[in-house]
């Protein structure tokens, strides 16, 4: 993957505001004081890796719940194809639309010769900074799936 260089962990998260399901925007700062934020940048709705990827994270939905932590999906996918991907693979978190690829590039994981975000996640505190990050060093292998396991045990951490 040929990003720019992801955010360290301990920096302040960048702010966004994308389009989600039913093309209500969702920010960042929505949930700031209230909920730690996991953020599940994936490549592209409907690809077999990210197919494979996100129904994963939704088994884990529980346990992220009981930590106090929403889970954001996020692709350079319309909020129309989101849609249609949750729906598909019976996912109950909401998958964003960075359309413009700033959210992407702000959290280092865009690739912008291939026009797409790498494959990462992100743990924000509920003060808005980076507690934790996996990002996968080869997006199209399903064996790099950045963990949730791991994300989970981040997000223990924090209480």
């Amino acid at each position: 993957m040929q990003a720019t260089a992801t955010l360290d962990v301990g920096r302040a998260a960048p702010e966004f505001r994308l389009k989600g399901p039913g093309g209500q925007f969702v920010s960042l700062s929505d949930y700031r004081g209230k909920k730690s934020v996991v953020l599940v940048f994936y490549p592209l709705a409907f690809s077999p890796v990210c197919s494979h990827q996100l129904p994963e994270i939704q088994k884990k939905l529980p346990e992220f719940d009981r930590l106090n932590a929403t889970v954001l999906g996020i692709s350079i996918d319309s909020h129309y194809a989101n849609e249609a991907f949750a729906r598909h693979l019976g996912l109950s978190f909401p998958l964003l639309s960075d359309f413009k690829r700033e959210a992407s590039a702000a959290f280092g994981v865009l690739n912008a010769e291939a026009g797409y975000s790498g494959r990462a996640l992100f743990v924000i505190d509920t003060q808005g900074t980076v507690a934790y990050k996996d990002v996968s060093s080869a997006p199209g292998d399903v064996s790099k799936i950045p963990s949730p396991e791991r994300t989970l045990e981040a997000l223990r951490a924090l209480k």
